[in-house]
C-alpha cells in the first residue's frame, strides 16, 4: 500500500508559489517604472503571477477588475479617473519583449547578490507604510542580515556639492549614530550621501552599518566616482534597488527611491540642501508616512542650507545639532509606543474577568459580529453587548457599520 506524504508535497507546493510569486516580480520589476500606480495597483488585486499575465496580454482580465484597480487607486490618494487598463497595457508593450527574469536572477547569483520580496525574513516590513506605492521587490547586496527596522535607522541626505561644513558635520553624525547602533541609510551620491555612508563604515556597530539605496541597478555602482566606497557598503552592510540589473539610474527613478530612503527609516535628517535640492524631496516622502523629519541649521548666507531652513521655515523639519537630539527623536518613536503600552496595560487591570475575556476575542484586523462573539467568548449576547460598550468608551475597542474589532493601542 503507498501512502502519501500530504505535508511534504504542500510544503513542495508552497515553495513553488513562493518561487513563481518571486520571478514574477522580478519580470514586474523589469516591465514597470517605479510608482507606477497602475501597475501596483494590479499586483495587488491579483498577485503577482496574475497581474504579470495581465499585463503581458497573456490573461484576460475579469470583468470587474477594472473597478477594481480604481477604487484602489483612489482608496491610496490616486487620480479619480484613469485611460483604462489596455492604455497601461500599450504603455508596457514595448517592454515585454526584454522580460527575462530568470536572467536577472542568474546576474544576481553571480554577483552574490539576491531578490527579495514582501513576506522574505529579510523584507523590510516598514515599506508597507508606503501603501500601494510598497516596491515590488528590493536587489540586495549586502550582508546576509535581515535589513533594521524603523525604529533602528536614521537617513542622513542632502547636497551632492556639499561644503566642507556639510560634510564635516555628516561625517560627525553618521560616525555618532552608528557608533550607537543605528544604520545610517542614504542614496550612495556624491556630497552628503558619500560622507554619510564613510562615517557609519568608520564607526559601525550594528551588523548593517549603512543602507545605499540606488536609483539603477546594483550591478553597476553609480557614480563611478563612488564604486570603491559603494563597494565596501555592500561588502559591511547592504545596496539595494528597487530596480533589476542594468537598469539606468535616470533623475526619475532618483526622485522615486527617496521614498524608500524615507520609508526606511524613523528619522530623516536633511544636512546640507540647496532651495530646491532632491534632499527635500526624501524629507516630504518621510512626511507624508508620518515619519520624523530633521535638519541641520547652516549660515544665512549659505545657499546649500536654503533648503534646510526653508523647512525650518515651513515647520516642517525639526533643528538638530547633534547625534544625542537625533537619537532622541528616534527614541520618541519607540518611547510613545512604550507609554501607549503602559496605558493600556493600566486600563486592562482594572477590567472585569467578562471584558478581558471579550477584549481578547477580539480581533485586530478584521471586524466580527456580536453574534460571532458570543460563540467565541462564550458569553451571551446581552454580556457581549455591554461589555463592547464598555471596552469602546475605554477605547479599547471600536464598531464598524455595527461590527466590532480591537482598538490598534488595545
Amino acid at each position: 500500500m503507498t501512502t502519501t506524504n500530504t505535508k511534504g508535497n504542500e510544503g513542495v507546493a508552497a515553495m513553488g508559489i513562493q518561487e513563481n510569486e518571486r520571478i514574477a516580480r522580478a519580470a514586474l520589476a523589469r516591465l514597470l517604472e517605479p510608482q507606477d500606480s497602475v501597475g501596483l495597483a494590479l499586483v495587488k488585486a491579483l498577485g503577482a503571477v496574475d497581474a504579470l499575465g495581465v499585463a503581458t496580454g497573456e490573461l484576460a482580465p475579469g470583468p470587474s477588475l477594472e473597478q477594481e484597480i480604481s477604487a484602489l487607486l483612489m482608496g491610496e490618494g490616486g487620480p479619480a479617473t484613469w485611460p483604462g487598463l489596455s492604455a497601461s497595457q500599450r504603455r508596457w508593450a514595448p517592454r515585454v519583449a526584454d522580460l527575462a527574469p530568470d536572467r536577472d536572477l542568474e546576474t544576481m547569483r553571480r554577483m552574490g547578490g539576491r531578490l527579495i520580496v514582501p513576506g522574505d525574513e529579510f523584507w523590510p516590513k516598514q515599506l508597507a507604510d508606503l501603501g500601494l506605492q510598497e516596491p515590488l521587490c528590493l536587489w540586495w547586496r549586502g550582508q546576509e542580515q535581515p535589513l533594521p527596522t524603523a525604529r533602528q535607522a536614521i537617513a542622513l541626505v542632502g547636497s551632492r556639492d556639499s561644503t566642507s561644513y556639510g560634510a564635516s558635520v555628516t561625517g560627525d553624525l553618521a560616525y555618532g549614530l552608528a557608533q550607537r547602533g543605528y544604520t545610517v541609510v542614504s542614496g550612495g551620491a556624491y556630497g552628503i550621501d558619500a560622507h554619510a555612508h564613510r562615517g557609519a563604515l568608520s564607526g559601525g556597530v550594528a551588523s548593517v552599518p549603512t543602507i545605499a539605496v540606488m536609483a539603477g541597478g546594483v550591478d553597476r555602482f553609480y557614480p563611478a566616482g563612488n564604486e570603491d566606497l559603494l563597494r565596501a557598503v555592500s561588502s559591511q552592510g547592504a545596496v539595494i534597488s528597487e530596480v533589476p540589473p542594468g537598469s539606468a539610474p535616470t533623475r526619475y527613478r532618483f526622485l522615486q527611491r527617496n521614498r524608500i530612503i524615507a520609508a526606511l527609516a524613523s528619522v530623516t535628517v536633511v544636512v546640507e540642501a540647496r532651495w530646491r535640492s532632491g534632499a527635500l524631496n526624501t524629507a516630504h516622502h518621510a512626511e507624508s508616512i508620518g515619519r520624523v523629519v530633521a535638519t541641520v541649521p547652516g549660515s544665512i548666507h549659505s545657499a546649500n542650507s536654503a533648503g534646510c531652513h526653508r523647512l525650518l521655515r515651513d515647520g516642517g523639519a525639526v533643528c538638530v545639532t547633534d547625534v544625542g537630539e537625533i537619537a532622541e527623536l528616534a527614541g520618541a518613536i519607540g518611547e510613545t509606543h512604550s507609554a501607549e503600552k503602559d496605558v493600556a496595560a493600566a486600563v486592562h487591570d482594572d477590567l472585569s474577568l467578562e471584558d478581558l475575556i471579550l477584549l481578547d476575542a477580539l480581533p485586530l484586523r478584521s471586524t466580527t459580529s456580536v453574534e460571532k462573539l458570543t460563540v467565541v467568548a462564550g458569553l451571551s449576547a446581552d454580556a457581549v453587548r455591554a461589555g463592547l460598550g464598555r471596552l469602546g468608551l475605554l477605547g479599547l475597542a471600536s464598531s464598524e457599520r455595527g461590527a466590532w474589532k480591537r482598538a490598534k493601542n488595545a
